[in-house]
């Protein structure tokens, strides 16, 4: 199986009494708690914890579109592609991604992940997502009652600016475009592999069955509720008569590693509650504009889950946390024990691990990264062997190699000593 690094690039910095004081980190979090030169310090951190985990040997690293929060404060995901393009090698760079029914035109994402796709060789994942209704419906102001309509049609002018070889007219309900002829084209043909970042809506997963994409729940639930979720896609799956093979689903899961479970509460306990109490204290009102989720998603009990767990009495724990599955730690045998039963529960080939998470500082973050990619990531590949990945970069055979200036330190001398 594959095993990616996710990072939401949150802001690390808000204040203890964030939750009582202000009503959301979503939307309308006021502009006073951002601090420009912490945020400089913020992004480089996140570019060396990703490039870290890339040349200890993760299989991919994971990047993703969010607006007015700071929850994952990342609202062009592109711009960290280019820099993990150039300063990495030989793993996927995996957008999850561009929101595109946000672009108009959404020709726009095909230009620029094929830009990307050139500049790396062919190693780039394309994540389709809808968007939250907080990004989307208040923060861009679209009408929910037509977004996923717009989805599926940007979807549709992408691939086919992608790979049609000839100028061609678009003349849609929600765009139109008198010449399409995008200059690059991606190196991987037909196109770069596409993946739906998705949070339980039931049209997600005949979407995906329908166009042979990817599915990946990007859960912060944790493993037992994405139970439920994942057997509805594979349940979608067995319907249609088609092959559950592992590969067209991924799933995110928070994991810390240490010499035993007391140190993991220690250290990183206060940052998982600071996780889970600020970064998804959103005001119930932005969670679902009114006509975002279908009639079907409803009556199945999928609703959203940003904003539920900083709701409970109390607040959530690490105790509370860690029994409901939200959260994956103890030592590198039981975390890899752990995540094995997650990946055959789940039937998941792609498992995506996010070991930086709310509050938690670089030097531990870039700690945990290292444990958990020497010595969880190795045990975990066996699994899923008999199946084919379909959903994987078809990578250049002769591309360039880039110079890594986190492996090059006369080259990060000789630029002034990096971020």
């Amino acid at each position: 199986m594959k095993i990616e690094m996710f990072h939401l690039h949150p802001y690390r910095d808000l204040p203890e009494d964030f939750a009582e004081k202000y009503r959301s980190v979503w939307v309308d979090v006021p502009i006073e708690l951002f601090d420009p030169p912490k945020a400089h310090e913020m992004y480089n951190w996140t570019l060396d914890e990703l490039e870290y985990g890339a040349s200890l040997g993760f299989d991919g690293v994971c990047v993703n579109e969010h607006h007015q929060n700071a929850y994952g404060y990342m609202p062009s995901p592109n711009i960290m592609a280019a820099s993990l393009a150039r300063r990495t090698k030989d793993v996927a760079i995996i957008v999850m991604g561009n929101s595109i029914a946000l672009y108009d035109p959404p020709t726009r994402v095909a230009e620029e992940m094929a830009m990307l796709d050139c500049i790396s060789g062919g190693r780039m994942v394309s994540g389709f997502p809808t968007g939250t209704s907080m990004d989307t419906n208040y923060a861009y102001g679209q009408n929910p009652a037509t977004l996923r309509d717009k989805y599926y049609e940007a979807s549709d002018l992408i691939l086919k600016a992608w790979t049609d070889p000839e100028v061609f007219t678009w003349d849609g309900r929600f765009f139109q475009l008198r010449y399409v002829n995008i200059w690059p084209r991606p190196v991987q043909q037909p196109h770069p592999p596409v993946w739906v970042p998705g949070a339980g809506s039931i049209e997600t997963w005949d979407w995906c069955l329908d166009q042979s994409f990817n599915y990946a729940y990007l859960s912060y639930s944790g493993f037992k509720r994405g139970k439920q979720v994942m057997d509805g896609f594979w349940n979608k799956a067995d319907q249609r008569g088609m092959e559950k093979n592992p590969y067209q689903a991924g799933f995110l899961q928070l994991v810390v590693t240490g010499d035993s479970l007391d140190e993991c509460a220690e250290k990183y306990g206060p940052h998982i509650e600071y996780f889970f109490n600020k970064m998804l204290h959103t005001y119930p009102g932005f969670g679902d504009a009114p006509g975002y989720r279908t009639l079907d998603t409803l009556k199945a009990g999928l609703l959203g889950q940003i904003g539920s767990f900083g709701e409970r009495p109390g607040g959530s724990t690490w105790e509370t946390l860690l029994e409901a599955g939200n959260v994956v730690a103890g030592t590198p045998k039981d975390v890899t024990e752990q995540l094995e039963q997650v990946a055959l529960d789940l039937n998941i080939g792609h498992l995506m691990l996010l070991p930086q998470i709310g509050s938690m500082p670089h030097e531990l973050a870039m700690e945990n990264i290292k444990k958990t990619a020497t010595e969880v990531v190795p045990n975990l590949r066996h699994l899923h062997s008999d199946y084919e990945d379909h959903w994987w970069p078809q990578m250049l055979a002769g591309r360039v190699q880039q110079q890594p200036m986190f492996n090059n330190p006369e080259l990060a001398e000789a630029a002034g000593g990096g971020a």
